[in-house]
């Protein structure tokens, strides 16, 4: 099998003199406002092209200025097929939603935003390696080749910071420069966001609050110890509960396993034998549960944030039974000041949240060379 394509080499039209020159031409015109006499459209009308690339799915909107997805699309990421179907799969589904789009808004659209799972390197563009989309997925230089194939500005970047940017313009982040924001699902995901501007740290790693230790024990999937994401993650509670399921401590998560089979739990397993009135599932979410508010109030007395943000599939099933008692955690346990400022609020924008964060992503940063190329210090301070 191929392995991922090496970074564009050479001076030629595909090589980076040629690469560079072109995103240069490309981030010079994207940078003029639309115009109205010509196309018949307001100036404020700058349309981006989305792309979501996750371990499961590969997906694509167009995301006008207002954050409504257009002309949708979701295929499976060809993980097995390697790096070079996974792009050739990214540049079709990113064609098809252009070619989908209405005629005025396919002409306006100014550049391509980026979401993927990280270690990633946002200045460069480039997917460090992940481990879900395959041991091949390494130093993958995404965005430099989506600007070669489809002649538009690419940005890339982290896809909770891609999340974190949509609340930000269109969510529960409205009109707040300094927050956190926390995804809880299968993992736990997060990004800082500090007077508006996502805090990267000088290799672009920072927000992985997922793994900030709560606890001396607990084994998390990323060979530490007492991660956030040990305890509430849903990969994490599924392996507690097949474990309980083999010790024999759960009625209810062994009648569950005897019907589907034992690998087959999952968090949503647990959940559901909470609320039947089964101790040992009730412990495991309880532990969660806990776990979480001791993570918000070291956040809070860290970070100082305005509010903290909280998406993701485990977090909208649970509701207020995993924010209340990390409210009432921060209330009494959290430093004076920062516990008076802070809001603990659920995300609004659910599922399409990294598609519509893409358009933020491509505006703030067209015609900004930091974007591009590299950056030029780990102590600029606009990284």
């Amino acid at each position: 099998m191929a392995g991922p394509p090496a970074p564009v080499g050479g001076a030629g039209p595909n090589g980076p003199t040629g690469t560079v020159a072109l995103e240069s031409a490309l981030l010079e015109l994207a940078s003029i406002p639309p115009n109205p006499n010509s196309r018949g459209l307001p100036l404020s009308l700058r349309p981006v092209l989305a792309l979501d690339l996750g371990g499961t799915h590969i997906r694509a909107a167009v995301v006008m200025d207002d954050g409504s997805r257009l002309a949708l699309v979701k295929g499976r990421t060809p993980i097995v097929d390697g790096p070079a179907a996974i792009l050739d799969a990214c540049e079709a589904a990113l064609r098809d939603v252009r070619n989908r789009a209405p005629d005025e808004v396919r002409k306006a659209i100014v550049g391509v935003g980026i979401s993927s799972p990280g270690p990633i390197d946002p200045w460069r563009g480039v997917v460090l390696q992940t481990p879900n989309m395959g041991p091949r997925f390494v130093d993958v230089p995404i965005a430099a080749e989506l600007v070669r194939r489809l002649g538009l500005p690419s940005f890339l970047e982290r896809d909770t910071n891609v999340a974190a940017l949509g609340e930000m313009a269109f969510g529960a982040a409205r009109d707040c420069p300094d927050f956190i924001y926390l995804t809880v699902s299968t993992g736990v995901g997060g990004a800082i966001v500090s007077e508006g501007r996502i805090f990267h740290g000088p290799d672009g790693t920072a927000g992985e609050l997922g793994h900030t230790p709560v606890s001396m024990e607990g084994e998390c999937g990323c060979g530490a110890v007492g991660c956030l994401e040990a305890f509430i993650g849903g990969a994490a509670m599924a392996r507690t509960a097949r474990a309980t399921v083999a010790d024999g401590r759960s009625p209810f998560l062994a009648a569950r396993a005897a019907q589907k089979g034992i690998e087959a739990i999952e968090a949503r397993d647990v959940a559901e034998g909470e609320d039947t009135g089964d101790e040992m599932c009730r412990s495991i979410m309880e532990r969660g549960r806990r776990a979480f508010a001791v993570a918000c109030v070291g956040f809070v007395d860290a970070l100082n944030p305005t509010r903290i943000v909280v998406g993701g599939a485990i977090s909208d099933a649970q509701g207020e039974r995993l924010l209340g008692p990390a409210r009432t955690a921060v209330a009494t346990t959290a430093f004076r000041t920062p516990r008076g400022r802070v809001k603990i609020v659920h995300a609004e924008l659910g599922g399409d949240v990294s598609l519509a964060g893409g358009h933020p992503l491509v505006i703030a940063r067209l015609g900004d060379p930091a974007w591009r190329g590299g950056r030029a210090t780990s102590l600029s301070a606009n990284g």
